[in-house]
């Protein structure tokens, strides 16, 4: 059973070696070495990830059955039932069997979002394929200098959610 773990301070060695392992498995492809180490210091170190988790983001560890971190997902309510994924990544190894779908659902049923937004690279088709599947559109084009000389050059995907019957 993969599950979801709300992270906590303790938790940001293992989301910055998570994040080490998952960008230089998937990202070499995309951008530079030099930018996947820029970004990972910018955005996952400690210090990065305990500002993060005191702005709100909530950042859980998805758990495999024996309890080990395959993976982390980021997200920010901004207003009510209106959240953006900051990250949502997975081990490479042990994609393709569902993980990511699996773990969407579980965070759906327990946010019951109204709208879940995010950002991918333009570069990441397989991730982008994976949005599509699990009802994303893109939604705009956009471009972020994130400093250095570095920018990320992104879509903004978007999946309404449909209000329940009851």
């Amino acid at each position: 059973m993969i599950t979801l773990q709300l992270a906590t301070l303790d938790d940001t060695p293992t989301i910055y070696h998570l994040a080490k392992e998952i960008w230089y498995d998937h990202y070499l492809s995309i951008i530079t070495a030099e930018q996947i180490e820029y970004m990972l210091d910018k955005f996952y170190s400690p210090k990065a990830l305990q500002k993060l988790m005191d702005e709100g983001q909530m950042i859980y560890l998805i758990k495999d059955e024996t309890e080990n971190s395959i993976g982390y997902l980021a997200v920010t309510e901004n207003q009510a039932g209106h959240w953006f994924m900051n990250k949502f990544y997975i081990k490479t190894d042990v994609q393709g069997k569902g993980i990511g779908v699996n773990i969407l659902k579980q965070w759906e049923d327990l946010a019951k979002p109204k709208e879940l937004r995010l950002q991918v690279n333009r570069k990441n088709f397989k991730s982008i394929n994976f949005y599509f599947k699990t009802g994303f559109a893109i939604k705009d084009v956009a471009d972020f200098d994130i400093g250095n000389g570095y920018s990320m050059d992104d879509f903004i995907m978007v999946k309404g959610y449909l209000p329940q019957s009851r």
